[in-house]
């Protein structure tokens, strides 16, 4: 799966499939983290779980 433009059924399957997806997501403060887990099943890709976690540390 390429990390970039890959497409997973939801937050888990793109953790477990993408070596920086996963490291991004755990870069991410520990608040960041379960707000994107709350909405696992709306994140599929690089670019949405980026678009996620800007948007909530720009509402900060």
């Amino acid at each position: 799966m390429s990390d970039k433009r890959a497409y997973a059924k939801n937050l888990n399957a793109l953790l477990s499939t993408s070596e920086s997806a996963k490291t991004y997501f755990m870069a991410l403060p520990d608040y960041v983290q379960g707000m994107i887990q709350q909405r696992t099943c709306d994140v599929h890709s690089m670019d949405e779980l980026r678009r996620f976690a800007e948007n909530m540390l720009g509402n900060q």
